[in-house]
């Protein structure tokens, strides 16, 4: 049976999924707002213990998984052609697999060429999730993601033209209170440009020993309320403009689970947020929340 070094995370979408742990930790791990690999130190695990792991899982479970995601934050730092034996072995002992995914930093992103990036799609890569978080060039800054507004939007542009399933991940909230609006339209603009396939959009939660976390419980930071959250996700709705993208708020962070197609949807899930804000529509409570 094999070990996984806690915690692990992966996308809400990736709960059926075979976790691969590929790389412990997140490579650039310096973003204000997040605490999930504070206590990991990054770094790459053994080519040999991952491909073992792989062919241990397919003997135990009868090679039946559909779905196989690579965590933990950022496997695509992986050097290119370690991902490729591990892709490579993925779909030799999972015939049935239709789906490899992973969380994809836009730094680490950025280190590879568009050519790596196709050749990783052509051997299997099927998705990556973009921490995306929001359009504001200042506040990318703020928040210490490591990119610029420039250099996020060609990541996920990299990985889009290379074949690969974007799905993006924006925050709302991150500006708090003062730039919400500001921040719901910057963040509609750059996915606008990049166009992915998919988009969550989750609440910015604070989390405690994090830099904005601890800012927040200071009262120097400024979080949203329900009714501006909901707020700021119905503009960030009304200023999207990629047609057909799978649109979801429906992360445990979120006060109202929204899901739809836009632009075809976007009246329906405004109609639910304004009847959310009217008190028609019930919203999720802190404790329902999960958090």
């Amino acid at each position: 049976m094999i070990e996984y070094e806690p915690p692990v995370y992966r996308p809400p979408g990736e709960w059926r999924s075979f976790l691969v742990q590929a790389t412990i930790g997140c490579s650039h791990n310096g973003c204000t707002f997040c605490g999930m690999y504070k206590s990991k130190k990054f770094r790459v695990r053994p080519l040999d213990d991952i491909l073992w792991d792989i062919r241990e899982t397919a003997g135990l479970y009868n090679n039946q998984f559909e779905k196989v995601f690579l965590c933990d934050g950022d496997a695509i730092a992986m050097p290119t052609e370690d991902l490729l034996k591990i892709l490579e072995e993925i779909k030799r002992d999972f015939p049935k697999c239709r789906l490899i995914s992973t969380y994809a930093g836009p730094i680490s992103t950025l280190k590879k060429t568009p050519e790596e990036l196709r050749v990783l799609r052509e051997a299997g890569l099927g998705r990556a999730y973009l921490g995306i978080e929001t359009g504001m060039d200042a506040l990318l800054k703020s928040v210490n993601k490591g990119v610029s507004r420039e250099e996020m939007l060609r990541a996920g542009t990299n990985l889009r033209e290379a074949g690969i399933d974007l799905w993006g991940i924006v925050l709302i909230g991150l500006g708090g209170k003062p730039l919400s609006v500001e921040n719901a339209r910057h963040t509609a603009s750059i996915v606008n440009e990049m166009k992915p396939n998919h988009l969550s959009a989750m609440n910015y939660t604070p989390v405690e020993g994090t830099k904005l976390g601890n800012q927040a419980l200071r009262g120097e930071f400024q979080v949203l309320s329900p009714e501006e959250s909901l707020q700021e996700t119905a503009e960030l709705i009304r200023n999207l403009e990629v047609s057909g993208m799978h649109f979801t708020s429906d992360h445990a962070s979120n006060y109202l689970p929204l899901k739809g197609t836009l632009n075809e949807d976007r009246e329906k899930l405004l109609g639910l947020i304004d009847g959310a804000l009217r008190g028609r529509v019930a919203i999720r409570s802190e404790r329902s929340r999960g958090l």
